[in-house]
């Protein structure tokens, strides 16, 4: 029988990798698809797993729209990557931040209680909810801090995957996600702003790169292959907590320096920094600990940032000369 699977946020950067990973196991993949933008399939389209995954409309912030998502995707395995994941707009979206990345969660979660408790659920929480760090190196013990609307949304679904499991015996895990980035990934984002940046100025149609503190340092890694770690979770015997990182931490600035030297150019020339572009609180420095990861699901990181970022800069390059859309 076909292993069935629902991914909220399906349409995200995470969601469409985690939905060719699924497909490529023979997964029957459905997706909940909120509809508040104008498109929002670009990324299953890269991936040409459009026509493969089956899209139910429906909401998070909707209880009775996660029960019919899943009902009819009959799914064993949950994945709940919705949110509103820009760290940015959570200063000037608090409640709309809330109400999707922290008790859209628990929407999922009572969802799963109701209709089946066998069904498996994975909550993607993230780096942000460390904030200001209290550890050198953030693992799983390390208390958490958060410094945005967004980590502390995050933090509320944190907790409430740990207290279902530990209230109603659901396998329930959460992924604790450090920065990791794609050619998928929207321009918001400051990788992503980047990778794009150089590629117009290698192309001539733009002469500047605007950022905002290019020395706050984070630790990058693949999409790619942090879904794969996702999956990983839900097929251990029990629920768990891990985070998952490369190890390593880079500033904004080498990051600025890979990419503009991927194409012959040199950051210096190019980045100007721009006030406006500075958080509210800033989080200086985030260094994950994948140990737990690595012993017990037999997961590493595979793609160096040298890698991911030139994968990044070929992509926009591309993007660019066909004058299509920066997404």
């Amino acid at each position: 029988m076909t292993q069935a699977a629902l991914i909220t946020g399906i349409t995200g950067q995470d969601g469409a990798y985690l939905a060719q990973l699924l497909l490529n196991k023979g997964y029957a993949v459905s997706g909940l698809l909120p509809r508040r933008s104008s498109d929002t399939l670009w990324r299953l389209r890269e991936l040409r797993i459009e026509g493969d995954v089956n899209l139910i409309d429906g909401d998070v912030a909707d209880l009775s729209a996660v029960l019919r998502g899943i009902r009819e995707s009959k799914a064993a395995e949950v994945y709940n990557l919705a949110a509103q994941s820009f760290v940015g707009t959570s200063w000037q979206q608090p409640l709309l931040t809330a109400q999707v990345s922290g008790v859209g969660a628990a929407n999922v979660l009572e969802a799963i209680r109701l209709t089946d408790p066998a069904i498996r659920f994975y909550q993607a929480s993230t780096s942000e909810m460390f904030g200001l760090i209290q550890a050198e190196r953030q693992d799983e013990t390390t208390p958490f801090y958060p410094r945005s609307p967004y980590g502390v949304a995050k933090l509320y679904a944190h907790w409430m995957t740990i207290n279902y499991r530990e209230s109603f015996n659901l396998h329930a895990s959460t992924g604790i996600l450090f920065n990791h980035e794609s050619p998928l990934r929207g321009i918001e984002f400051v990788t992503r702003k980047v990778t794009d940046g150089v590629a117009r100025i290698k192309l001539g149609l733009q002469k500047e790169l605007r950022l905002g503190n290019i020395d706050a340092r984070r630790d990058w890694g693949f999409a790619g292959d942090y879904v794969d770690a996702m999956w990983r979770m839900l097929q251990q015997e029990k629920g768990d907590d891990y985070v998952v990182a490369t190890g390593h931490t880079t500033t904004v600035r080498e990051m600025c320096r890979i990419a503009f030297s991927h194409v012959g150019l040199s950051y210096e020339d190019h980045v100007v920094i721009d006030p406006k572009f500075f958080r509210p609180a800033e989080v200086d420095v985030l260094l994950g600990n994948p140990a737990k990861a690595e012993r017990l699901l037999g997961w590493t990181a595979t793609t160096s940032l040298e890698q991911l970022i030139s994968m990044m800069v070929d992509a926009d390059m591309r993007r660019a000369r066909e004058g299509r859309p920066q997404a």
